[in-house]
């Protein structure tokens, strides 16, 4: 059902999740584990699922929430659980809550999870390329040093999303990251297609993350493009001319560990 990242998962403090497609009870292209509240899936179907993937970070139901995504720079910070229809705009969430989990919807963007247990914060980020280059990283890890988080202190953990091999872009895109920062230019290979590159958003995820002096940085290395079996893809589902795709939950808690509560 899930993926996890071993930085993480050491941790008793966190409970974490990057979810496949796979444990759910949706069905044709949303089969099975579909998250996205946003997608034109039966709306039980979705609820069924999010609370299957609820119980399995081991929180209490209802106890999941994530935002109305709008591929921003824009973080906001979870002291309670909301519902759908407050979900406020933004593109990551932190908290400090302990029990409740904050999540990100994904299919082909990049999830990253993060957290500092000695500060008692978690976070998670829905990187798309816009995000990240808006700076959503940045706002991310500033947003959890101002709850008591440490820049050093941090694991970052980069979950499946659509990888290089597979993720064609235009000139205009190119030019973009490139009329930003000359060093951009990495991040690009050629394609076969003239004028058009591949673009590795992992490494540009990893590259910021290092600019924000994050610890510790992990990348699951896993291709939400090229593995069908497992992820789903919007690029995917548009090359196939179908009309819509399935989300995957990627979500973060802090609960306590085996040897009692947390203490700040």
């Amino acid at each position: 059902m899930r993926l996890q990242s071993p930085l993480l998962a050491a941790d008793p403090q966190i409970s974490h999740g990057f979810f496949t497609r796979h444990g759910g009870v949706s069905t044709g292209l949303y089969a099975s584990l579909n998250g996205g509240l946003g997608s034109h899936d039966a709306a039980d179907r979705v609820q069924e699922n999010r609370a299957r993937m609820t119980a399995a970070l081991g929180v209490a139901p209802g106890n999941l929430v994530t935002a109305y995504q709008i591929h921003s720079a824009m973080v906001v910070v979870a002291d309670a659980p909301w519902t759908r229809e407050r979900a406020p705009r933004a593109d990551a969430v932190v908290t400090r809550e302990f029990g409740l989990a904050v999540g990100v919807t994904t299919a082909d963007c990049g999830p990253v999870l993060l957290a500092d247990t000695e500060g008692g914060v978690v976070g998670a980020a829905h990187a798309g390329w816009r995000g990240a280059f808006e700076g959503l990283i940045e706002e991310t890890v500033a947003a959890m040093v101002r709850l008591g988080a440490r820049r050093e202190r941090l694991t970052a953990a980069i979950g499946p999303l659509i990888r290089q091999p597979n993720y064609e872009v235009g000139p205009e895109f190119v030019e973009r990251f490139v009329v930003a920062d000359s060093a951009n230019q990495r991040f690009f290979e050629p394609s076969a297609r003239r004028g058009h590159a591949r673009f590795d958003l992992a490494g540009y995820i990893a590259e910021r993350l290092t600019r924000a002096q994050v610890g510790r940085i992990e990348d699951l290395s896993r291709c939400t493009y090229a593995d069908a079996a497992q992820f789903f893809s919007f690029r995917r589902a548009t090359h196939r001319g179908e009309p819509d795709y399935g989300r995957h939950i990627n979500a973060i808690a802090l609960v306590p560990s085996p040897a009692g509560p947390h203490q700040l």
